[in-house]
C-alpha cells in the first residue's frame, strides 16, 4: 500500500478537491452542505456553505468555485464510517453554483426546470479549453434513488457555459455517471459509471458536442469495466492520458490506460474512497479523499497528473 500523509480529518463525507497554490486543499463536505478550505497540519476554513449536497468542484477562468450541487442525501453513521442513503429527506434540488473563494458568496447559475433541462443530481464537472462565454465545462448527472418511492433516476451529462448563458444535455441516458474528465489533446470525454462499474469514452467532434455514432448502441464506447462488487466514484486525469477512477468497494484507485487496460490499482483504507486530483510543482503529489471516515490524505504518485484549465 502507498505511504499516505494525513491532510484533514473530521470532515463530513469530502470529495472533490482542489490543489491551489498555496499549498490548501479545497473540498467540499457533502453531508454537512459547506466548502471547507484544508491544510496540511490539519487547520481547516469553513469558506462557503451553500446547502443541498454540494460535490463536484472546479475552478473555473475567474478564479472562482464551479459547484455541482446534488440537492442532498440522507445518511447512515456506525462504527465511524458515513455512508449517504438515498435522497435526502429535505432534498433541495439539483443545481449549478458559483462560489467566490473570498467572500463565501454562493450564486446560482443553473437550476433544475430552467433553461429546459432536469438537474437532479448532479454530481462531477471539467473545464475543457473554450475560451467565450466564461468557458464551457461538461458535467455529469448522478440522479437519485428514492427507496420509499422505489424510484432511480434516469440521467444524462451535459456541456454549460460558465457565465450561466447556455446549457445542454448531449448524452441522453446515461447510467449513473459520476466522475467525467477530458483527455490530455481534448478529443475524448470520459465518464464513469457508478452502478455498472463502467468507465465509457466518448469522441468530442466540437465543444460541447459528441459523435452520435462512436459505439455500436450510441454516442458511448465501454472502455473498462473490473470484475467483483466495486462501484465507480470521481476521476482525474494523468498527464499521458491514463484514467484514475476512485473505486469504491475495493478501497482504491484504478488507473486505466485510454486503450482500457489497468495500469495498477493503489489501495487506500477506506471503502468510499471517492475522489484524485493532483498538485505540486511536479503535479505528482495526489490528494485522496477518503469520504467514509471523513478524511483527506496526500501520497506521491508515479506519475504526474493533468495539468487543468484553471
Amino acid at each position: 500500500m502507498a505511504t499516505f500523509e494525513l491532510i484533514a480529518s473530521g470532515l463530513r463525507f469530502p470529495e472533490a478537491p482542489v490543489v491551489m497554490d498555496d499549498g490548501s486543499v479545497i473540498v467540499t463536505e457533502i453531508e454537512a452542505g459547506r466548502i471547507t478550505r484544508c491544510w496540511p497540519g490539519g487547520r481547516k476554513q469553513v469558506i462557503a456553505e451553500p446547502g443541498g449536497g454540494p460535490n463536484g468542484l472546479a475552478t473555473g477562468p475567474d478564479g472562482k468555485l464551479y459547484c455541482c450541487n446534488n440537492g442532498g442525501f440522507n445518511y447512515a453513521e456506525s462504527d465511524g464510517l458515513l455512508v449517504p442513503h438515498g435522497i435526502a429527506d429535505d432534498y433541495s434540488g439539483g443545481r449549478i453554483e458559483r462560489i467566490d473563494i473570498d467572500t463565501g458568496a454562493v450564486e446560482t447559475l443553473y437550476r433544475s426546470g430552467e433553461s429546459g433541462v432536469v438537474l437532479r443530481g448532479p454530481n462531477d464537472l471539467m473545464f475543457d479549453a473554450s475560451r467565450d462565454h466564461g468557458g464551457g465545462f461538461w458535467f455529469t448527472d448522478h440522479g437519485k434513488v428514492d427507496y420509499r418511492k422505489r424510484s432511480h433516476d434516469i440521467v444524462g451529462i451535459f456541456y454549460a457555459k460558465g457565465d450561466g448563458s447556455f446549457i445542454e444535455e448531449v448524452i441522453f441516458p446515461s447510467h449513473n455517471p459520476n466522475g467525467i474528465g477530458l483527455s490530455p489533446d481534448g478529443s475524448k470525454l470520459y465518464a464513469a459509471e457508478t452502478y455498472t462499474c463502467r468507465l465509457t469514452q466518448f469522441n468530442i467532434i466540437a465543444p460541447g458536442k459528441v459523435d452520435d455514432s462512436g459505439g455500436p448502441a450510441g454516442p458511448g464506447m465501454p472502455l473498462y469495466r473490473p470484475a467483483g462488487y466495486k462501484f465507480f466514484d470521481s476521476l482525474a486525469m494523468e498527464a499521458n492520458g491514463n484514467i484514475c477512477v476512485a473505486t469504491i468497494g475495493e478501497c482504491g484507485i484504478s488507473v486505466i490506460s485510454p486503450t482500457g487496460e489497468l495500469v495498477e490499482f493503489v489501495a487506500t483504507d477506506d471503502i468510499f474512497t471517492t475522489n484524485i486530483a493532483f498538485g505540486g510543482p511536479d503535479r505528482q503529489d495526489a490528494y485522496i479523499t477518503l469520504s467514509g471516515t471523513g478524511r483527506l490524505v496526500k501520497t506521491r504518485w508515479p506519475r504526474p497528473g493533468l495539468q487543468l484549465q484553471y
